[in-house]
């Protein structure tokens, strides 16, 4: 919800808009930490699911990036 994917600028190759996508997603992490450390429960849940975007979004990132190597 409050995790924005970034704008695909026309002609993007599909890494460099996974990697602006992991970017955004990173920066609305840092915004729910010192809620977290005050002990809001919904901002925990938001940093949580931001964490497993991330990773996915990782994992995005590392695959594309194993299948431009071979080529």
């Amino acid at each position: 919800m409050g995790y924005v994917q970034a704008m695909k600028p026309p002609g993007a190759q599909g890494s460099q808009s996974t990697y602006t996508d992991l970017l955004s997603v990173i920066e609305e992490m840092g915004k729910e930490i010192r809620p977290t450390y005050a002990g809001s429960k919904s901002a925990m849940e938001r940093l949580k699911r931001g964490i497993i975007h991330a990773r996915a979004l990782v994992r995005e990132c590392l695959a594309e990036t194993e299948r431009n190597a071979r080529t």
